[in-house]
């Protein structure tokens, strides 16, 4: 059978088409209402492709960083704040790391600090104490430590970064109720005396940082500062030496609305984002620090076998 060129011609281009995809949809209204009452009757929907759940990845940086580590922020105040300078200091502050061992510790921690003094016998002194304030920031970062010595309450004030430091141990790992201890110095002297041989106190690896809730009696006024107007939580007898003139002024001073200034304490903090920006930028010198100061720690704790005859 004989077929014509057109008739040949018209089955190539059938044969050669291609199908064509729709990308809208071609149902009536009405067909579409129908599928729609027959999915809220219980009929399952068509399958349809679901995009993958979003993978959150676990933070690296520790969040316990910025009390660890506090020095490492800059001053929330924007009139001291030089971001060349700031970082500058970050690096030479890691470099002094890399020299001493500056272990973690509190306000209300019990320290002992080795410092180089060209007038001792043995050109170093060592001074055991609590501390009751760490403040500054950068290479400026201090703590102050007091003790009870020979009835006499002593206070010195180190700088964190201070090169003539040539060791700093810790001797009881803990905090305490509020921020600040000055109110140690009005203070009865045992909360404030500790042994200059005091041996170290160890805490397992990994556990919580204890909080010590202890509070301490205060000696009669006069004191050195009004600790009634300080809303202080470590302190058992403020009400006893207080007189109707002391509860006057110190109700007119309070500013009981300030804890809800959002402002007042983003002005006074680093915000979370520029913390997080810091901390990665010194984390992975920081955590060999702590694996090389977890691996001294053993060390020291290994006791080798006499040999035995």
């Amino acid at each position: 059978m004989n077929l014509s060129s057109r008739d040949m011609l018209k089955r190539l281009v059938q044969q050669c088409a291609y199908k064509r995809i729709v990308t809208f949809s071609t149902k009536t209204a009405e067909h579409a209402v129908k599928n729609q009452e027959e999915s809220k009757k219980g009929e399952a929907p068509p399958a349809t492709p679901t995009s993958p759940a979003p993978v959150t990845r676990k933070p690296i940086i520790p969040a316990n960083y910025r009390f660890v580590y506090p020095e490492f922020l800059p001053d929330p105040k924007v009139e001291w704040r030089n971001p060349i300078r700031e970082k500058l200091e970050r690096l030479d502050m890691l470099e002094r790391r890399k020299q001493i061992d500056l272990p973690e510790f509190y306000v209300g921690s019990v320290l002992a600090v080795t410092s180089s003094d060209p007038h001792a016998a043995g050109k170093t002194s060592r001074f055991v104490g609590i501390c009751i304030n760490r403040d500054r920031c950068g290479l400026r970062a201090r703590f102050v430590l007091r003790n009870v010595i020979d009835h006499q309450g002593m206070e010195v004030v180190y700088e964190l970064y201070d090169p003539t430091i040539q060791k700093v141990e810790v001797l009881r790992l803990e905090k305490r109720l509020d921020d600040s201890l000055y109110y140690l110095r009005d203070a009865l002297p045992e909360y404030s005396t500790f042994d200059e041989n005091m041996e170290a106190e160890p805490l397992e690896d990994g556990a919580p940082v204890p909080v010590n809730d202890i509070k301490v009696v205060l000696r009669p006024r006069p004191w050195l500062e009004r600790w009634e107007r300080q809303n202080l939580r470590g302190v058992a007898n403020i009400d006893e030496y207080l007189k109707d003139k002391h509860r006057l002024s110190s109700a007119k001073v309070q500013k009981p609305w300030e804890k809800y200034d959002m402002m007042k304490d983003y002005r006074s903090s680093i915000p979370e984002e520029e913390q997080t920006e810091i901390f990665a930028e010194v984390h992975t010198e920081l955590h060999t620090l702590e694996l090389q100061r977890k691996r001294n720690k053993r060390k020291r704790t290994f006791v080798k076998p006499k040999h035995l005859a």
